[in-house]
């Protein structure tokens, strides 16, 4: 089997597998739809080289429950694993 050949079947798995994916979240419906809490804070860098954490409210990310992002939204495993969101200054 060449490359191209191999190439082209594992983007065929691929492809079939995000369709079947997309539709089974389709079919959930509303279930299909998650939301996760996530922790904000702001990196300050001080003088002496040392960060300072300043925490914020935490927000609310919408999420899709599904191996591969639908409908404008991360999948929720993906969302859950970087629940801590830093924002350097």
């Amino acid at each position: 089997m060449t490359r191209t050949a191999r190439s082209a079947k594992v983007g065929l798995v691929f492809s079939a597998a995000y369709v079947a994916d997309g539709i089974i979240a389709k079919r959930r419906g509303a279930n299909a739809i998650g939301q996760v809490h996530v922790n904000r804070y702001y990196a300050v860098p001080l003088k002496d080289g040392k960060t300072e954490m300043i925490p914020l409210d935490p927000e609310t990310d919408t999420c899709v429950h599904a191996v591969f992002p639908h409908f404008g939204y991360a999948p929720c495993w993906r969302v859950e694993g970087q629940k801590e969101k830093r924002i350097d200054m």
